[in-house]
């Protein structure tokens, strides 16, 4: 699925200020699929065996709390989570998903483009379509990085498929039979393309919604 490349959470902090913020990574709260049922991410722990896209059950070996802003005033806008209504990103449900988050569509002009209708992008690159919009944080947010031998792309309850970062210890890697999975997340601006061809490819055979445009373009 296109050639790996690493894309571990992005974290930022600021110069002359004792703040540090976060833009991937999945907004506690949020539920994903795995070996014991739909589970809150924030539930997750190392050991766990979560239910991936390419590989079945995986099981956790690390997992990342961190604030989402850590500063004392307000939470700079460029951090705010975007908030996807029901239907704008396939999800059955409203959802918030933080900006440089990685998520997985499925569209034909991916296809076209690269060979491969499985793309990832990030979240950011649909900000503006069909009512997806950042908004404020809700104060002390905790955000959560799920962490594989390999890199994996996970099961949302709301109908997204969430990329999630490997993290082996190296002796084990090194000896480890198991196929790693090749991921490869399109810059913004490619992202941002793509974005844009799945909303004429959709519209011309469903219409003009949200949950026409961007329901076929996630896997159920």
């Amino acid at each position: 699925m296109f050639g790996w490349k690493s894309t571990p959470e992005t974290r930022e902090s600021f110069e002359n200020a004792d703040a540090t913020a976060v833009k991937s990574g999945l907004i506690s709260g949020t539920k994903v699929a795995t070996g014991m049922g739909w589970r809150p991410v924030e539930a997750i722990a190392e050991g766990d065996r979560v239910l991936t896209f390419d590989g079945g059950l995986q099981t956790v070996t690390k997992v990342s709390r961190i604030r989402l802003w850590s500063g004392q005033d307000h939470c700079p806008r460029q951090f705010w989570p975007l908030e996807v209504p029901v239907g704008a990103l396939g999800n059955r449900e409203v959802m918030r998903v933080l900006p440089r988050q990685n998520i997985m569509v499925e569209s034909d002009a991916a296809e076209d483009l690269y060979g491969d209708p499985f793309t990832l992008i990030p979240a950011e690159a649909i900000e503006g379509l069909y009512g997806v919009a950042r908004t404020p944080p809700d104060d002390d947010v905790e955000v959560v990085v799920l962490h594989f031998a390999a890199d994996q792309v996970v099961f949302g309850e709301d109908g997204a498929l969430f990329f999630c970062p490997g993290f082996a210890d190296m002796i084990d890697a090194a000896f480890t039979e198991e196929p790693r999975p090749f991921y490869s997340v399109l810059s913004m601006d490619e992202a941002r393309f793509l974005a844009a061809q799945i909303e004429d490819e959709i519209a011309a055979v469903c219409g003009n919604s949200p949950q026409d445009i961007w329901a076929a373009a996630v896997p159920a």
